[in-house]
């Protein structure tokens, strides 16, 4: 007879050649006519399964299983707290080796996986691979080089001047990390946005918890693997999950939190920092209008707001133009050159372009449509307006 233990059992298939056994997502226990043993949950089983097997050629096999359902709240949210303040108590963050040794995790889990982070910014955002590489993937590469190359001039304390009254005294100002810090990360860049905040806690030397966000599940799952795999757990850990898991984050006391997202969000992160005094920084999305005069090069300014607009992440970026500001008598001559930049850009069809990142969400998807369906707006599309819901591609 021979035992293994599986934890946990999700999405998984093992098979034991030696003794020809397998384990399969179908249903309950039972054998086939080589007395092999199959047994499998349902993917959509809310429980992580904690089971131990024995095995044999005998179609009765006994079974015990122990079901845990899986929950971050506000227990489990102060533990982790707890334990990045322990390690950062040791003061092994503070140093300059932890430090590189990390970012070097971080270049190297960049350029090995990359094939991965492309593959899961697809899943998210249908995001193209070039795009990917260059305003995710390379983004990140270059804040860890960036890093690497001047951690040991931003350690260096900084002389300060000192004033007669103190004569003959000297003062320098020494930079300290903070503590245990948090960042929640958005969806619309969910590799960068997520990874670069880190990058700068973590050579500050900080412990930080990354909360990804939930929109994007894909590179979120992602995130959660591959720090797990690169990077030192005791200090930097990820919390995947939704409004319940980033609640429970945020009753927390961190002694930082960075949050990129939306202005009514923000609002909620500063309240609930608020309450801890914890020091907090917001970068919220915006609105962006380009102001165009009638002297401009007509054709670099339209291929410069075709690019910025939609031919990064298809317009789902805080710097993407929103509306534009010209005269009356340009207007005309505007709309005409961007319906053939778009063109040019993206050819006959948009929608069959593989050139441009799908909205990110259902959610998403119905706002924008209530948008364009608007009584103001729906007669006064001259350019686009196609839409796929299935696809979610406007």
């Amino acid at each position: 007879m021979r035992s293994l233990c599986v934890e946990p059992f999700q999405n998984l298939s093992v098979v034991d050649t030696g003794a020809r056994r397998a384990f399969t997502h179908c249903s309950p226990w039972k054998t086939n006519h080589k007395h092999e043993a199959v047994l499998s949950f349902p993917l959509s089983s809310p429980f992580r399964k904690s089971l131990c097997i024995c095995l044999s050629s005998s179609a009765n096999l006994p079974v015990m299983m122990e079901e845990k359902k899986q929950t971050f709240d506000a227990n489990e949210a102060d533990l982790l707290v707890k334990e990045l303040n322990e390690s950062f108590r040791t003061r092994k963050t503070k140093s300059y080796e932890w430090r590189v040794s990390q970012l070097k995790s971080i270049e190297k889990m960049v350029v090995e996986r990359e094939k991965d982070i492309s593959e899961a910014l697809y899943k998210d955002l249908s995001k193209p691979e070039y795009e990917a590489f260059v305003s995710e993937i390379a983004m990140v590469k270059s804040s860890c080089e960036e890093a690497l190359k001047e951690l040991k001039q931003w350690m260096k304390p900084e002389k300060a001047k000192t004033s007669m009254a103190t004569y003959p005294s000297s003062a320098e100002i020494v930079s300290e990390p903070l503590g245990a810090v948090l960042v929640i990360s958005t969806w619309n860049y969910p590799f960068s946005l997520s990874v670069k905040p880190v990058i700068g806690a973590i050579t500050a030397g900080n412990a930080v918890a990354l909360k990804p966000s939930e929109i994007a599940p894909a590179t979120s799952s992602l995130l959660s693997k591959l720090f797990e795999e690169y990077l030192d757990r005791s200090a930097v850990r990820v919390v995947e999950g939704g409004v319940l898991e980033t609640t429970a984050l945020l009753e927390q006391k961190w002694d930082k939190i960075f949050y990129t997202g939306s202005p009514r969000v923000g609002r909620i992160v500063m309240t609930a920092a608020a309450k801890h005094l914890t020091p907090v920084v917001l970068e919220l999305g915006g609105k962006c209008p380009a102001v165009i005069d009638s002297d401009v090069d007509l054709q670099v300014t339209v291929r410069r707001i075709i690019a910025g607009k939609w031919q990064l992440n298809n317009g789902q970026a805080c710097i993407s133009v929103d509306y534009i500001i010209t005269t009356k008598e340009f207007a005309p001559k505007l709309i005409d050159a961007l319906r053939k930049g778009i063109e040019e850009f993206f050819g006959t069809d948009p929608m069959e372009s593989k050139d441009i990142s799908r909205i990110v969400s259902s959610n998403h998807f119905s706002r924008l449509e209530s948008l364009m369906d608007n009584y103001k707006v729906f007669n006064k599309i001259v350019v686009g307006g196609q839409r796929n819901q299935k696809k979610l591609w406007v």
